[in-house]
């Protein structure tokens, strides 16, 4: 079996046959006395572990050649694990070092023992994060037609999907802005016998009315003002495959009927047309709005509505996909880090705050962030300043004490619940109270073992 590779950065030369002495056995020892030195070692053998002595030449009697080399081999691979070295009087770099990106620090003299121990523990991580990036390119489960998660609500949807695809009935699409509703739809037309046709999707509530019974339905030449050819309707375009009607509930009453008619008929007539036209599609809706709520206030037909409603799909917000931030955050950020010729991780604070986050946008909202923490993160690290989520109160800000206690207490418990896999004791045990006080907690919050 390969030795790990560990590169020790130093220029005294006793200390380097110190320590050399005393690791050969266990690592593949390389050396480097300067950061040039250091860089090109990173680039060429890339080691899982570095040891960096803060004070290298030619500005050994300070840190700051140190700490460029620091940041320049975790801008190269953020993965490695840079242990400092610093003098016992100079504590402060080496918390300064710890907050850019180091994984340990040492005080001179060297505890060879001490740092053994430090070593074995780095390169163990280095192990388990190997694992990790190796399963999530192997676990095609947390990914389903490009929507990602693993969570009991997404697998549920997952399941829907599946058994609804198969069938040609209309579905309507239900959640938050953000949540996916187009994903789904996709999802949905690529397992279906349709998948050879066309997917067609349209906004209906980003076209103006007056334009967007044209759209739908298509208009004959000289039909209205600018009518200078015939053109057909995005139904029509959907011929034997799938159109997708997003923001359903912004439709007027009057487009809602002419749309009741192609569902009840299945066929269109053109605006400025006499001659009715047959057209093969199935119709997948989907809304943000409470349908319901609008079929009461005359702002949505019920006739439409259980046309449209034969199957109702639910995509989950983001704050109740217990254990998908994490999961779907990572996938992003490879994503948009590879856009920009990047390697980047996370900072714990960085996944903390995001945990904590509410995401009223959902996952669009996540992603957004993201996409701006990829452009403005440095030495490979993304802060919570780089996602510009720096507060962890803010979702409690304007509610009372009882409220953000109870919204805290609700958001901590069916997290430990989802990472103990609903193990009562061990959910207890990590939140420190008794299994009778999580019991009467969870009765008071209505929240189910389920939950995880």
């Amino acid at each position: 079996m390969d030795k790990t590779k560990l590169l020790i950065v130093e220029d005294d030369d006793e200390v380097r046959a110190q320590m050399k002495w005393a690791l050969a056995s266990d690592y593949e020892v390389l050396f480097a006395e300067d950061r040039i030195s250091a860089l090109k070692q990173v680039e060429r053998e890339r080691p899982a572990v570095v040891t960096l002595d803060l004070g290298l030449p030619p500005t050994s009697g300070d840190c700051r050649e140190g700490f460029s080399t620091l940041t320049e081999v975790l801008h190269f691979d953020p993965l490695i694990k840079v242990i400092v070295i610093t003098g016992q009087n100079e504590k402060k770099n080496a918390v300064e070092a710890i907050s850019q990106g180091a994984h340990d620090f040492l005080c001179k003299p060297v505890n060879i023992d001490e740092l053994k121990i430090i070593l074995s523990r780095a390169v163990y991580i280095c192990e388990l994060e190997h694992d990790h990036r190796e399963s999530i390119r192997s676990a095609p489960l947390d990914s389903f037609e490009g929507i990602i998660g693993a969570s009991p609500q997404v697998q549920t949807v997952f399941g829907t999907v599946r058994k609804i695809a198969t069938t040609d009935a209309p579905v309507l699409i239900v959640g938050e802005s953000g949540t996916g509703k187009e994903m789904a739809a996709n999802a949905i037309h690529r397992l279906s016998a349709r998948n050879t046709g066309p997917f067609i999707a349209i906004n209906c509530g980003a076209i103006p009315e007056n334009l967007l019974e044209s759209e739908l339905f298509g208009h004959e030449k000289g039909s209205f003002t600018g009518a200078h050819a015939q053109r057909l309707g995005r139904i029509e375009c959907a011929q034997r495959g799938t159109l997708f009607l997003d923001e359903i509930g912004e439709l007027s009453l009057a487009l809602q009927v002419k749309l009741l008619r192609f569902l009840q008929e299945r066929h269109i007539e053109r605006v400025g047309g006499r001659s009715l036209i047959p057209v093969d599609v199935r119709v997948i809706a989907a809304t943000n709005i409470d349908l319901t709520k609008a079929m009461a206030d005359g702002r949505f037909r019920e006739d439409l509505y259980y046309r449209l409603a034969v199957v109702v799909l639910s995509m989950p917000p983001l704050r109740e996909r217990h254990g998908d931030i994490t999961l779907l955050a990572t996938a992003l950020l490879h994503r948009h880090a590879m856009a920009h010729g990047k390697t980047l991780t996370f900072t714990q604070k960085a996944l903390k705050v995001m945990e904590s986050h509410s995401w009223p946008g959902n996952v669009r909202e996540l992603d957004n962030r993201i996409q701006r923490a990829a452009i403005m993160a440095e030495n490979g690290r993304v802060t919570p300043e780089d996602l510009e989520l720096t507060s962890g109160f803010a979702e409690y800000e304007g509610k009372g004490l009882g409220k953000a206690r109870q919204q805290l207490e609700r958001h901590m418990i069916e997290s430990a619940l989802v990472r103990n896999h609903g193990n009562l004791t061990r959910t207890a045990l990590e939140l420190e109270i008794s299994r009778p006080t999580l019991y009467e907690l969870m009765e008071k919050l209505s929240i189910s073992r389920k939950s995880a």
